[in-house]
């Protein structure tokens, strides 16, 4: 069956400019892969021509006339704005017409509409946004990114078995080592939600190493990251912002003079392949997980390869069927709660 993402063309703060060509990119990679673009269609049509976009079997104009702004109130959002192209991407995701929607637009209100639209998977109390970090070893993925700042263990032991189950099918990994972050390693650190978690996961069927810290996320030693949403944003942005930092200063001390110009022009190679792994934009695309569909959220800012990554992560889901996996392991586990 021929893969269908829903793209809100208008979201993120750059809109058509971006998602547009973004998905001519993708196309070109993906010519299987049919894309439904969401927004209002006259803007829409007037501006496909520029990438190479035509309407057919692969392309689909759904028109939407209103857009959620960036900064417009989730509740709003939701409660006014039901012609949005987000809500029209998410409701195609909901009626069949798409496997998948893709948005770069308000966190927040991509959250409430998803959930409002898609409800959440039996044994799911609450959604959660996952996305993969760099690592010394290749990469690893963290929950919650910021849908939940404040969690009991009950929804991080939810959160773990979910990203356990992204990772078994993203990564082909059988058995994804699962940490809870945490400020120290040892059993006795930690609140008293993160060691009732820890106590769940150590009992739980997923592949549970215990309590990692900050610096873990980045060894490689551990696939899968847990925490609350407060601190998962403060360690996305945090390393975000490492990211660019590191580029900065060094885009500065290879041009300090003639010598230092001249090395830059023989490192150039391997500049090129450090800003290539340290590259937020490569790791776009971050999964609402615990739906009863695939939505994923591209960074407001991101640019067209950027978005192209986003659309990516949510072709693979598609690919690997993952809110149907987590479905089954959760049901699984509802099942011997039942019996025991």
């Amino acid at each position: 069956m021929k893969a269908k993402i829903a793209i809100d063309v208008m979201g993120g703060d750059h809109g058509p400019v971006v998602t547009l060509a973004a998905a001519a990119q993708f196309l070109r990679v993906h010519p299987s892969v049919a894309l439904l673009l969401v927004g209002d269609e006259t803007l829409v049509r007037s501006q496909m021509s520029a990438h190479g976009l035509v309407e057919g079997e692969h392309i689909q104009v759904v028109h939407a006339p209103e857009v959620v702004e960036m900064a417009e109130s989730p509740a709003v959002a939701l409660r006014t704005k039901k012609k949005s192209s987000m809500r029209v991407a998410v409701d195609c995701v909901r009626d069949g017409s798409a496997q998948a929607a893709v948005s770069a637009g308000n966190t927040g209100a991509l959250m409430a509409t998803a959930k409002f639209v898609l409800k959440t998977l039996p044994g799911i109390e609450r959604p959660a946004i996952c996305t993969a970090l760099p690592s010394c070893k290749g990469h690893t993925h963290v929950l919650d990114l910021g849908a939940n700042v404040e969690c009991n263990a009950d929804h991080l032991f939810q959160f773990a078995v979910m990203g356990s189950v992204l990772v078994e099918a993203y990564d082909d990994n059988p058995a994804p080592r699962v940490g809870l972050l945490n400020v120290g390693a040892e059993s006795i650190k930690g609140n008293d939600t993160v060691k009732a978690a820890s106590a769940l996961l150590e009992n739980g069927p997923i592949n549970y190493i215990g309590f990692v810290e900050g610096d873990d996320i980045y060894k490689g030693d551990v696939d899968v990251v847990v925490c609350d949403g407060f601190v998962g944003n403060v360690a996305l942005k945090t390393s975000e912002g490492l990211a660019k930092m590191i580029t900065q200063f060094l885009r500065e001390e290879f041009g300090r003079g003639l010598l230092s110009k001249l090395a830059a022009v023989l490192a150039l190679p391997v500049l090129k392949r450090l800003k290539n792994r340290l590259d937020p934009g490569r790791y776009n695309g971050a999964s609402f997980l615990g739906l009863q569909g695939i939505v994923i959220k591209s960074h407001g800012g991101a640019d067209v390869s950027a978005f192209a990554s986003a659309l990516g992560v949510a072709l693979r889901e598609i690919e690997k069927d993952v809110p149907r996996r987590i479905d089954q392991r959760l049901g699984q586990l509802l099942n011997e709660k039942e019996t025991a």
